[in-house]
């Protein structure tokens, strides 16, 4: 009789292109298993708004194969289940937060104690984090040369198709979905999720295939216009692994629209987009500090300004300025933020507010479904100017100028900021500044039904470029 495989599933939710899978099918008869840690990642620990998406994702999954659900830590779940069903081997894809190189090891530990070969697959991304490196065998602290090289490195590796296989037919004790309590309680906060997203691999099947077919030709144009339906919204599929990028390279690139042997400006910037997180990738293994420590030191010592009312008006898109306060209402009614908002409301609350880039990243690890440890942290260290190839310190994004610039009518606005609908486009960025016929015609009243700015957007430049200058001058 032919011993069982194990198959770990992790942040590889797919059945398609996953190499772990392929091989276990090989081995074996699979035992398809899906641990929830909460324990060994922290606070780093999914936030809500991945929680919700995790329920989703591993129901959906859990259509497609037998899937035993089990909570703890994994060494533990998986010397037991060993244990239970005899299985001569483990296969999973490898991760790359700061806790996983060390958890894998206690797995492989598991294993060799329950007589069990241990296979680790690549997957999660493009290039390891090994392959990339400069002339002096150094990981890239900067995008642009390390884009370079993983184009200049060849085409992303031939995908795997879903393999056949036999699920194993013994008898293990799995957990109930239901029971984890990873969808909220009344209130439901995530009700308008469902509305916005299909988790799950054929989810992120056709959201790849509706971008392909239309976004893509208006992707270079248009991906920074929040007004606009221009951006792939993959990001919370490839986050759980529901698509790989190699899937999603490869689909841009029979999809050009232009000579093949040439990069179409729509699928060169997307193809960009994606190494960029891998970008973020590579500079989360090898400086793990990221999410919590900036990457340039002398940030460390930043006279930051405790202000917790600033925090929460900015939270619940309270600030006054509509292009942050939609982005920030988008984030809570979708679990997402457009790309370009992200940055001005970012912006907003490391140099408008002095407010430390560590709690805007908390924030959005705990609303975004695409909550992701190394994009989250290298996008917030470039916006405050203290990661790897960051903005510099004196890009300070006026939000009243970006909100005209990529939301030219307001329609953005007007849709996730409602009690601004009527005004008229001259004022819809800037209310305040609308004469009080042209607000009561509106139904604005500012300081009742819409805030007051909660800062003069020049002072606080001024402020945060003095503050700046203080730790330049230090360094």
């Amino acid at each position: 009789m032919v011993s069982p495989s194990l198959m770990w599933f992790r942040q590889d939710l797919r059945l398609a292109d996953n190499a772990a899978l392929t091989a276990a099918a090989a081995a074996g008869p699979v035992i398809s298993l899906f641990i929830l840690d909460d324990e060994t990642p922290g606070e780093w620990r999914f936030g809500s708004a991945s929680r919700w998406w995790l329920h989703r994702s591993l129901e959906a999954l859990g259509t497609r194969l037998p899937l035993v659900l089990r909570r703890g830590r994994p060494e533990h779940v998986i010397g037991d289940v060993l244990a239970l069903t005899g299985a001569s081997s483990v296969h999973f894809t490898r991760d790359y937060a700061p806790w996983s190189g060390p958890l894998e090891r206690r797995v492989k530990d598991a294993c060799e104690g329950a007589g069990a070969a241990c296979h680790r697959y690549a997957g999660f991304l493009l290039h390891e984090p090994e392959a990339i490196r400069n002339g002096a065998g150094d990981p890239y602290r900067v995008y642009t040369p390390f884009s370079k090289a993983c184009f200049a490195a060849g085409e992303a590796r031939p995908q795997k198709p879903v393999p056949e296989f036999a699920a194993w037919q013994g008898k293990i004790r799995s957990e109930r979905l239901e029971d984890w309590g990873l969808l909220p309680v009344e209130p439901d906060w995530a009700a308008g999720f469902r509305d916005h997203w299909t988790p799950g691999e054929a989810g992120a099947e056709a959201r790849l295939e509706a971008f392909i077919a239309q976004g893509l030709a208006l992707y270079a144009d248009e991906r920074d216009r929040p007004d606009r339906e221009a951006t792939s919204r993959l990001s919370p599929h490839l986050h759980f692994g529901e698509v790989s990028p190699a899937q999603c390279w490869h689909a841009v690139r029979r999809a050009q629209f232009a000579d093949p042997a040439r990069l179409d400006r729509g699928a060169e910037k997307f193809l960009k987009e994606l190494l960029w997180r891998e970008f973020s990738y590579h500079l989360l293994h090898h400086w793990p500090s990221i999410p919590e420590k900036p990457f340039r030191p002398e940030f460390a010592d930043f006279p930051w300004s405790g202000n917790p009312g600033a925090l929460r008006a900015w939270q619940r898109g309270q600030t006054g300025y509509p292009i942050v306060d939609a982005g920030m209402r988008e984030l809570w009614a979708t679990g997402i933020m457009h790309n370009r908002v992200r940055m001005i409301a970012a912006s907003f609350l490391i140099k408008d507010l002095l407010i430390p880039w560590q709690e805007g990243e908390r924030w959005f690890w705990d609303t975004l479904v695409d909550a992701d440890l190394a994009s989250n942290a290298a996008s917030w260290q470039w916006v405050a100017g203290s990661g790897a190839d960051a903005a510099p310190y004196f890009r300070i994004f006026n939000p009243v100028l970006q909100g005209e610039k990529f939301d030219p009518r307001g329609d953005y606005v007007r849709r996730w900021v409602p009690e601004l609908s009527r005004l008229p486009d001259p004022f819809i960025h800037r209310p305040w500044e609308a004469p009080q016929p042209v607000l009561a015609e509106a139904g604005v009243e500012l300081g009742q039904n819409y805030p007051h700015p909660i800062v003069d957007h020049g002072q606080a430049r001024d402020r945060a470029l003095a503050a700046f200058q203080e730790i330049k001058g230090s360094a």
